[in-house]
C-alpha cells in the first residue's frame, strides 16, 4: 500500500514533519533560529523513513541515539516494564533492554538496585506523556531516596533529561529517556521531535520483534540467569540464597560460570553486561 501511515503521518514523512514545523515557528524567531528548525524537521523525516528499512534492533537503536546528538543528548536508554510487576525478573524473549550510558553509572545502577526506586520508571508508569527529569525531582510526591537516584546519576554526567512512556497492550510499559551532560532544560519542540522519535523507535521494533538470542550465544542456564539478575538488584551470595532456596556456595557456583560465560571476572560487570545484552531487565 503506497499510502502509508507512520505515527500518524501521511508518506512522505520528511515533508509532512517539515511542513508541520512551519506552523511551529514564532514570529520572534530569528533567521538563524528558523533554518536550525528546518534542518532539525528534514533530520527527523530523514530518521522517520530510514527505520523503516531496518532490519536490526542495533542499527535502530544507532539511528535514534544518532538523530538525539541533534539535540544535544549522547546518551539514551530504552527498556521494558510490567506495570503491576513489583519484583523484576530476568528477561522474557520479548524483552528488549538497550541503553548507552555511561558504564560506570550502569555499574553503579545495577549494584545499588536504583530500578527498584528509580522516579523516571513509577512516573512513567503512571503517566501517558514526556517528561522533564526535573519535573519528577521538585515532585512532592518523589521521595528523598528517589531523588538521590537523579542526584547521582548527575555525578555520573546524566544531569537532565526527559523520558517518554510507551504504553502498549496487556498492561506492557516501555520507556525511553534521552539524557544531556548539561543542565539546561529542553525546549517543548524538542521534546515533541524526541516523543515522535522514540514512538518510532518503539513501534518499529515491536514490528520487528525482539527474539533473545543472548542466552543460546552465551549458554547461560537459567539458574545462571536468575543469579546474575539478583546481582543486578544488588543482592549477596547469601541474599540471593535465600531468594532462591540455595545455599551461598551453589549461588557462587552459578556466579562464577556465568562470569566465565560472559568473559568478565567481576559479578557487577557480568551484571551490567547482562543488562546490555538483554539476558535481564533493569
Amino acid at each position: 500500500m503506497a499510502e502509508e501511515l507512520r505515527l500518524g503521518f501521511p508518506l512522505p514523512a520528511q515533508a509532512a514533519i517539515l511542513g508541520w514545523s512551519k506552523l511551529c515557528i514564532h514570529e520572534n524567531e530569528t533567521e538563524g533560529e528558523i533554518m536550525g528548525l528546518r534542518l532539525i524537521a528534514v533530520e527527523l523525516g530523514l530518521f522517520l523513513d530510514t527505520t523503516d528499512d531496518i532490519a536490526q534492533s542495533e542499527q535502530l537503536f544507532e539511528l535514534l541515539s544518532a538523530f538525539a546528538l541533534n539535540f544535544d543528548c549522547p546518551w539514551i536508554a530504552y527498556g521494558p516494564l510490567a506495570s503491576e510487576q513489583r519484583v523484576f525478573k530476568p528477561a522474557r524473549q520479548d524483552s528488549a533492554v538497550m541503553w548507552n550510558y555511561p558504564d560506570e553509572w550502569q555499574e553503579h545502577y545495577s549494584k545499588m538496585g536504583y530500578a527498584k526506586i528509580d522516579p523516571l520508571i513509577k512516573k512513567g508508569r503512571r503517566g501517558v506523556g514526556a517528561f522533564r527529569w526535573s519535573e519528577v525531582y521538585t515532585d512532592e510526591n518523589t521521595t528523598e531516596d528517589e531523588r538521590r537516584v537523579l542526584d547521582e546519576a548527575a555525578t555520573f554526567g546524566l544531569r537532565s533529561g526527559v523520558t517518554v512512556p510507551l504504553h502498549g497492550p496487556a498492561d506492557s510499559f516501555r520507556f525511553m529517556s534521552f539524557a544531556q551532560s548539561s543542565g539546561c532544560e529542553l525546549q517543548n519542540r524538542t521534546i515533541t521531535y524526541l516523543q515522535i522519535a522514540a514512538l518510532q523507535f518503539h513501534l518499529r521494533l515491536v514490528k520487528l520483534g525482539t527474539p533473545m538470542v543472548s542466552e543460546q550465544v552465551y549458554g547461560l542456564s537459567p539458574k545462571e540467569i536468575e543469579c546474575i539478575f539478583w546481582v543486578s538488584r544488588g543482592k549477596s551470595s547469601w541474599e540471593i540464597g535465600t531468594i532462591l532456596g540455595r545455599s551461598p556456595n551453589t549461588v557462587d557456583f552459578h556466579l562464577k560460570n556465568a562470569m566465565r560465560k560472559l568473559g568478565t571476572t567481576s559479578r557487577t560487570v557480568a551484571a551490567v553486561k547482562a543488562l546490555k545484552l538483554r539476558i535481564i531487565e533493569p
